[in-house]
């Protein structure tokens, strides 16, 4: 991590020292012998410094606002601890105030690991080249008719079109010229996907709507609930995470449209983090998803079931939906 050892500098400045010694004696074949090892042993020590990655000292990891940051942040809080344990380092979990500010964090090298959503991480890896893909979320699946969860784990959601169970808004063409509610705009579930819903039904999601601007999928929907927006774009189903505070919310709102099937969410490890590092996050992270209480965690923050091993071609589709809504 960013260091020489004290023994290849003194060996460089011995080096160095007795080029200068054999001036006065050398031929020129001798002395330009002389300085060819002298660069040769500055290069020999130079390298494994210049190829070496990012060795932490304390992880940094953050999370999306996907709901309230500070109820999220309470939540995540326990992540410490036995990411720590596992590491053997001390871990510092913190909630970005945005989508778009944990790939600049990546990018500026103030955090090491970010949960991030699939077009966050497209964005980060592909434009910003500040994150690598660690693992992949699975969660159970969601019936559509009722929005409760299934038995089955999958590696997609989706996200869903809100509005109020008595709105006059009957159909997705019926959103031009409403307020909509949104996430970030690198949020797949929250933007890019029921985007490219409204797209599809001929309604621009920036020009044709107004768009009002949420930190928290939860955020969106009491807005909608409280009649600030005419619709909003969510993960589903959210609202089952809001049970307990609304529980009439089924009864209060209406699914007016489902997008496709989006890869589940990725941890990201920031892009210049050592290989062997890489390898030792990534172990923790599947280990703390088959740990009973790192699973409790986990679930609670983002109804993460566990984490498994992936490949960055699945995330094509998310490329093609970000190039879609223009997403750069």
């Amino acid at each position: 991590m960013k260091k020489l050892t004290v023994l290849s500098l003194s060996m460089i400045v011995a080096a160095g020292a007795l080029v200068g010694c054999a001036k006065k004696d050398e031929t020129p074949a001798a002395s330009s012998t002389a300085k060819a090892t002298a660069a040769a042993t500055t290069a020999a020590t130079a390298t494994p410094a210049a190829a070496a990655g990012f060795v932490p000292k304390e992880l940094r990891v953050q999370f999306v606002p996907s709901q309230n940051a500070e109820t999220l942040e309470a939540k995540a809080k326990p992540l410490e601890k036995l990411l720590g344990d596992k590491l053997g380092i001390p871990v510092k979990v913190s909630v970005s105030t945005d989508y778009n500010v944990v790939i600049e964090a990546m990018s500026s090298k103030q955090v090491d690991v970010g949960f991030l959503p699939p077009s966050n991480y497209v964005v980060a890896h592909d434009n910003r080249k500040a994150a690598d893909l660690l693992v992949q979320a699975q969660r159970f699946g969601v019936d559509d008719a009722t929005g409760q969860p299934t038995k089955d784990l999958v590696d997609f959601y989706k996200s869903e079109i809100l509005v109020k169970a008595d709105s006059p808004i009957k159909s997705v063409a019926d959103l031009k010229g409403k307020k909509m509610g949104w996430q970030g705009v690198t949020s797949a579930a929250g933007y890019v996907y029921p985007g490219l819903v409204l797209k599809q039904a001929g309604v621009d999601p920036v020009k044709d709507v107004t768009g009002v601007q949420f930190q928290g999928h939860d955020k969106a929907v009491i807005a909608l609930l409280n009649g600030q927006v005419d619709a909003v774009g969510v993960f589903q189903d959210i609202r089952t995470n809001m049970l307990k505070d609304y529980p009439e919310i089924f009864k209060q709102t209406k699914v007016l449209s489902y997008s496709d099937k989006i890869p589940n969410d990725t941890i990201a490890v920031r892009s210049d983090m050592d290989a062997a590092w890489k390898k030792k996050i990534q172990d923790a992270f599947i280990a703390i998803g088959n740990d009973p209480e790192g699973k409790k965690v986990i679930i609670d923050v983002y109804t993460h079931q566990g984490y498994v091993a992936t490949t960055d071609d699945k995330f094509n589709i998310v490329r093609e939906a970000n190039k879609a809504m223009g997403l750069k």
